[in-house]
């Protein structure tokens, strides 16, 4: 579907007009969903409101104004960008949510879309008394999402975040300092353990590429603009999982926890590991292919892995 630009600027005029043409030229060109909206009208919103430096939370009669030309060039570039070369919406915005926090992300990083936000508010108090872990180190950060959220809930620990990609820790610096953590989050860039200090941690948390090379080849053409190095994965998703499996145990307390979301691996990983007693944890707001281990119980399996 090819985007008329020019009729747009001249025939719409409120923030609604736009509203509405997004919608409908959404739906017309079948546009992927699948980084934070499950429905055109939340995908329009998403790209029109912060483009225009309006929250998301804007009310109706705000919605009614009129747009300068300026305005209305740049939203109908914005909603061509996003059918004709199906640019994710949050890369076109560079803002993204992740547990009810707002984050600056671009295509150096994954769009955050990790069921962790609730992991880290209802399912990790079940593993720790109130206080909550002492020490996180979070492998694969990206933006930083992850770690940050955390940091924000657990601010007695120590938190510790890694990343393979040096483009990717820059955005995960940019968040950080956004939420005011440069002196107590740690960013490190690391192949998974390599370059993590010898020490112990309460709690070890990834979400690793897990992405097999068929499953890469049929992607929508939305998440060819991630960074292959944050979505890709050999041996049926599963190579950096069983690399973490393979030395996690080292860097975990006597009572610590490892939680790694492996996605559409799941599968995969039960059936190379059909003896080993993975946790899946539930959902209620979505997202699957998690698993919790038990320092314990990856000292006693460590051997199959």
């Amino acid at each position: 579907m090819l985007i008329n630009e020019v009729e747009a600027v001249e025939e719409l005029h409120t923030i609604l007009d736009f509203l509405r043409w997004a919608v409908s030229c959404f739906e017309a060109a079948d546009i992927h969903l699948g980084h934070g909206t499950d429905n055109a009208w939340d995908e329009a919103l998403a790209l029109i409101l912060p483009s225009l430096h309006l929250p998301l939370t804007t009310e109706a009669p705000i919605i009614q104004a009129r747009l300068t030309r300026s305005e209305r060039q740049f939203l109908a570039t914005q909603i061509k960008r996003r059918v004709e070369e199906r640019i994710p919406t949050a890369y076109l915005t560079h803002s993204s949510w992740f547990g009810e926090l707002e984050f600056y992300v671009d295509d150096r990083v994954l769009i955050p879309r990790s069921p962790f936000a609730e992991f880290l508010r209802d399912h990790l108090p079940n593993w720790f008394d109130e206080a909550g872990p002492e020490s996180i180190l979070e492998l694969c950060t990206g933006s930083g999402c992850i770690a940050i959220l955390a940091a924000l809930n657990y601010p007695q620990a120590e938190v510790t975040a890694s990343d393979i990609s040096p483009d990717a820790l820059e955005v995960a610096r940019k968040n950080r300092s956004t939420y005011q953590l440069d002196d107590s989050l740690e960013l490190l860039e690391s192949d998974l353990f390599a370059g993590i200090p010898e020490r112990s941690y309460d709690l070890i948390i990834s979400n690793p590429p897990y992405v097999n090379p068929q499953e890469m080849a049929s992607l929508p053409a939305e998440y060819q603009y991630e960074p292959t190095l944050a979505l890709a994965a050999d041996d049926d998703g599963l190579a950096i999982v069983i690399e973490i499996l393979q030395q996690a145990s080292a860097y975990l307390s006597d009572e610590g926890l490892l939680v790694l979301e492996v996605g559409s691996a799941e599968d995969a990983l039960q059936a190379r590991y059909p003896d080993v007693p993975f946790l899946w944890l539930e959902f209620e707001h979505g997202g699957q292919g998690v698993f919790a281990l038990t320092a314990s119980q990856l000292k006693e399996y460590q051997s199959m892995f």
